[in-house]
C-alpha cells in the first residue's frame, strides 16, 4: 500500500488531499484545497495563491488516476467550491463515497453537501457512506460513523474517518483534530492501523476560541492512540501547523511517540521535504522578512509524488 500526501498545510495550502494505492485500487481522499481568508488580520499572500493553483493542478492530475474518490465532509478545503468546475471534473465517471448530507450534519454542511450532490449526481456514482464498509477485491474500505469535527459539540459539525486495509492498513482521521471526540478515538483504536493521517488540534486558538481543558484532553486522546495501537507513523498536519509553536505545545505527545519508537511527521516531512507553512508565515512574507520560492518548492513536491505514483 502506498499513502501519498498530495496537498497539505505543510505544502502551503489548507488541504488534506491524500492518494492511496493498493494492488488493485487507487483512492483519492478529500481532493480539494483552499486558503485561510484571514490570518493575523491579513489576507492571503500572492505566494499562497500561487501555491493554491499549483495544488489544484496536482489534485486534478492525480484525481484522474483514481478509481474511487472520497469526501469526508463539506468544508471547501475538503471538497470543491461550487464554481470550481475544473476540480469537479475529477468526479466524472468515478465511484464517489461521501459524508451523508441527511443525518449527523449541521445546516451549513447540509447546504454545501446538497450543492455537491447536485454537481456530481449525474456524472458519477455517488453513495453516502457513514458507518458503511466495502470490499474491492483484496482492498477493504471502511467509514466511521459521523464524529465531531474536533471537540464534542463543535459548531462546525461532524466528519467521517476512513480506514483502508490490504496487506497493511491506513487510517485517515479527517478533521477530527487529534481525535478530540472520544468516539473518534474509540474507532481509531479499534481499527488499529499501521499508518495514520491525523488532523492536529488547532493550538493557535487555545485560550481563545478553544479551551485549555479540551486541548489537554485531545493530547491525552492522541497519546492513547499512540499507546494502544500498532501505528508506526502518524502524519500530523492541517489545523495544527498553522501555529509555528505547535511542537512546543505538543512536546509531551512527541515525547510519548519517541518513547514508543514511533514517528510523528508533517506531510512534508513524510515526503522528505522542508515544511512550507505559508499561512503561518503570512506576516513574515507580507513584511518581507521571509522570502519563498513557490515554483521551486512545487517542482520538488511534484517530483516526490511522481516518484511514488509514476
Amino acid at each position: 500500500m502506498k499513502v501519498i500526501p498530495i496537498a497539505f498545510d505543510s505544502f502551503g495550502v489548507r488541504s488534506m488531499a491524500t492518494f492511496v494505492e493498493t494492488d488493485n485500487l487507487k483512492v483519492l481522499i478529500d481532493g480539494a484545497a483552499a486558503l485561510g481568508p484571514n490570518r493575523y488580520g491579513l489576507k492571503p499572500t500572492k505566494e499562497e495563491y500561487e501555491a493554491l493553483e499549483l495544488s489544484k493542478k496536482q489534485i486534478i492530475e492525480i484525481g484522474k488516476k483514481a478509481d474511487v474518490l472520497i469526501v469526508t465532509h463539506y468544508h471547501y478545503d475538503h471538497h470543491p467550491y461550487p464554481d470550481d468546475d475544473k476540480l469537479y471534473s475529477i468526479f466524472k465517471g468515478k465511484k464517489v463515497f461521501a459524508k451523508d448530507i441527511n443525518k449527523d450534519i449541521n445546516p451549513s454542511g447540509k447546504k454545501r453537501g446538497k450543492i455537491f450532490e447536485s454537481k456530481i449526481k449525474n456524472i458519477s456514482n455517488l453513495e453516502f457512506v457513514d458507518g458503511k464498509s466495502f470490499d474491492f477485491g483484496k482492498t477493504h474500505i471502511e467509514f466511521s460513523p459521523a464524529v465531531w469535527h474536533g471537540d464534542v459539540g463543535s459548531k462546525v459539525g461532524k466528519v467521517i474517518m476512513v480506514f483502508i486495509k490490504e496487506k497493511k492498513s491506513f487510517l485517515f482521521g479527517s478533521d477530527a483534530q487529534s481525535l478530540a471526540d472520544p468516539k473518534a478515538l474509540e474507532w481509531a483504536i479499534e481499527k488499529n492501523p499501521d499508518i495514520a493521517i491525523i488532523d492536529g488540534y488547532p493550538t493557535i486558538f487555545v485560550g481563545w476560541k478553544m479551551s485549555e481543558k479540551n486541548f489537554l484532553a485531545s493530547k491525552e486522546n492522541l497519546k492513547a492512540f499512540l499507546n494502544e495501537t500498532k501505528v508506526k507513523e502518524i502524519i500530523l498536519d492541517h489545523h495544527i501547523v498553522r501555529d509555528l509553536n505547535y511542537k512546543e505545545k505538543m512536546k509531551d505527545v512527541f515525547d510519548a511517540a519517541k518513547e514508543k519508537k514511533k514517528n510523528i511527521l508533517t506531510a512534508a516531512e513524510f515526503l522528505g521535504l522542508d515544511n512550507f507553512f505559508l499561512e503561518a508565515w503570512r506576516r513574515e512574507i507580507k513584511d518581507g522578512i521571509r522570502k519563498v520560492n513557490v515554483k521551486e518548492y512545487f517542482e520538488k513536491l511534484k517530483e516526490k509524488i511522481k516518484k511514488e505514483i509514476g
